[in-house]
């Protein structure tokens, strides 16, 4: 088979591969039919996820039919089509029982391709399947499907919900790629007074618009003084998201928040940011981090099965899979082509 491999920062090759074969009594093996490049795989390039390995098949989100199941499977068949999530779940350790499958300590967490070959290839081998892949509603596309195996669940998860995004409240979100705007699709399943994006490109500023954003601003009109003038008592975002993952935007964010409010850090990075505390202790800010648990992706397929998850619009390229080198290419000039997410399809 055909698979996006990793030779080191700033290399990558789309070439043969061994296929994937079941090793342990709970794997599948899926054929890929749709997949999508993620920021956290520009990162990997980038050098900043060192245990990533030379060799490394890349990918962690996809769509795809079951092609065989280990003796051990239960809940998915050969033939059956899937939804591969980004976080493998034992099922049986501590964290996953209860629900924080990012931290799983029994084989699980972020594998696909971090620690195992991912999906980024015409086959995969997903472990855990009973934990890991959810069967798809005939009515779900595979396009809309693929963006609940990171971006939604992640946005929901580390960002709406660690933020404690509430009715009424003032919500800044900083960064307006894939993941910044699937935070604006999900703070506003809580009824926020008024949703702000940060961003300086002001094309996906457009694109944050017609996601929902009431109010977008480029990092040259004071974001700081902007919002809050946007609230009625001129303290500033009661949620404050980080989106990009560099120390800059991390930085705006403690700015952006008021007293008592929140800092729900998404963003993946790879350089150390400045954590003024002297400045945050006495404002009682709570700043959180985290990795996706995809505890909420059956609520989150629910709602798009059922037409209350708006993902339209969020795929602006789409290519075949033996398209992948093409497919990188415009991912990494999005500056340029106004990439937001990239699918790509087997023919």
């Amino acid at each position: 088979m055909k698979a996006l491999t990793y030779h080191g920062p700033g290399r990558r090759s789309w070439a043969d591969a061994p296929d994937p074969a079941l090793r342990d009594p709970d794997d599948a093996v899926v054929r890929v039919d749709a997949v999508t490049i993620c920021g956290t795989d520009l990162h990997i390039l980038k050098g900043d996820v060192p245990e990533v390995a030379v060799g490394r098949t890349l990918g962690h989100e996809a769509v795809g039919t079951v092609l065989e199941v280990g003796a051990g499977v239960r809940t998915v068949a050969p033939g059956d089509r899937v939804l591969v999530s980004c976080i493998s779940a034992c099922g049986r350790c501590k964290s996953c029982r209860s629900a924080a499958y990012g931290q799983c300590t029994g084989g699980g967490g972020w594998v696909l391709g971090h620690t195992i070959d991912g999906t980024q290839a015409e086959k995969v081998r997903v472990p855990f399947a009973d934990m890991s892949v959810h069967k798809l509603p005939e009515t779900v596309t595979d396009e809309a499907a693929v963006l609940l195996a990171d971006i939604m669940p992640t946005s929901y998860e580390v960002g709406v919900r660690n933020g404690r995004v509430g009715p009424g409240d003032t919500v800044a979100i900083v960064g307006a790629g894939p993941i910044g705007l699937a935070a604006v699709v999900t703070a506003r399943m809580f009824s926020p007074a008024c949703v702000v994006v940060v961003d300086p490109d002001t094309g996906r500023l457009d694109a944050a618009k017609r996601f929902g954003a009431d109010v977008v601003l480029t990092p040259d009109r004071d974001p700081v003084e902007a919002v809050r003038a946007l609230t009625n008592d001129g303290f500033g975002a009661h949620v404050a998201m980080e989106a990009v993952g560099v120390p800059e935007t991390f930085e705006m964010c403690t700015r952006l928040v008021r007293p008592g409010g929140h800092v729900a850090n998404i963003g993946v990075h790879g350089r150390p940011a400045t954590l003024h505390l002297e400045d945050l202790w006495i404002r009682n800010v709570t700043i959180t981090t985290g990795l996706v648990d995809t505890s909420s992706t059956p609520m989150l397929l629910d709602m798009l099965a059922a037409g209350r998850l708006d993902t339209d619009g969020l795929v602006t390229h789409r290519f075949g899979l033996d398209e992948m080198p093409d497919a990188y290419d415009v991912f990494e000039r999005a500056a340029d082509t106004g990439a937001l997410k990239v699918v790509l399809f087997r023919t």
